[in-house]
């Protein structure tokens, strides 16, 4: 919660590379925790303003709550992607603080897409859209787990380089078990499609970025974070709209 939120939970813990590289094992539950708030932020702003006001309050939130840490890196890693033409070049270019016009124009337009996509998820008279708001925060930070094993860190020192080096299996595995659970017992089968499709999604964008980094640092995962977040908002909102995202329980009434 400490690390991927504004909540300091952990604040006065002395933490070690092998306890931040653990941490992954709840990404996924941090998620679900995120989509309860964002939840709850919609169940109060619909009763008072209708579907904009209440779709940006949602966006706001996601930014606000995780510090724009996610935003952030996709911001950084448009402007080092595709401003500069050689991996060491497109890494200086990523390391500097100031954002510059390919950052800009991919923050924009993610956050103006995933403002559309809930305005339309909103909308839909159907309780489809309580289970895609809790399961996109949760299917995005798994995608990140799966990038933190699937390919190298290129840094020698960066924020993502503490999960590097230490012992993986039991955390990711942890984190695979929870968002394999919550998709399939929040959207049935809608649900596992829509995780598979994300981690399918992410696999390519890692190894996108790692072929024009020569491997992954903190501002790809942060990408990949608010890419996996926008995709599944929008998809999920599609199959909400023809009734194709339920529970589980809701499925197993039916036979």
């Amino acid at each position: 919660m400490t690390f991927l939120t504004l909540f300091p939970l952990a604040h006065n813990l002395n933490w070690d590379p092998r306890d931040v590289s653990n941490s992954r094992a709840f990404y996924p539950a941090v998620g679900l925790l995120m989509g309860l708030l964002l939840v709850g932020i919609e169940e109060g702003s619909s009763q008072v303003f209708a579907a904009p006001m209440t779709a940006a309050f949602l966006v706001a939130t996601m930014v606000i709550v995780t510090r724009a840490l996610h935003l952030d890196g996709l911001m950084d890693i448009c402007d080092g992607v595709f401003g500069g033409f050689t991996p060491e070049r497109r890494l200086e270019i990523m390391k500097d603080s100031r954002v510059g016009a390919f950052g800009v124009v991919g923050g924009v337009v993610v956050l103006l897409l995933k403002y559309a996509a809930l305005v339309s998820l909103l909308t839909i008279p159907e309780p489809g859209k309580v289970w895609a708001l809790l399961l996109f925060p949760a299917i995005s930070r798994w995608t990140m787990v799966v990038l933190l094993g699937a390919f190298p860190y290129v840094r020698t020192q960066g924020l993502g380089s503490p999960f590097h080096g230490n012992g993986i299996k039991i955390p990711t595995i942890v984190a695979g078990l929870t968002i394999l659970a919550a998709a399939i017992l929040l959207g049935g089968f809608a649900g596992l499609g829509l995780l598979i499709g994300a981690i399918v999604t992410a696999w390519i964008m890692g190894w996108g970025m790692a072929k024009s980094l020569g491997g992954l640092t903190g501002d790809a995962y942060g990408a990949t974070n608010e890419i996996i977040e926008m995709t599944v908002i929008i998809v999920a909102t599609a199959l909400a709209a023809q009734e194709w995202l339920e529970p589980l329980p809701d499925l197993l009434e039916r036979f």
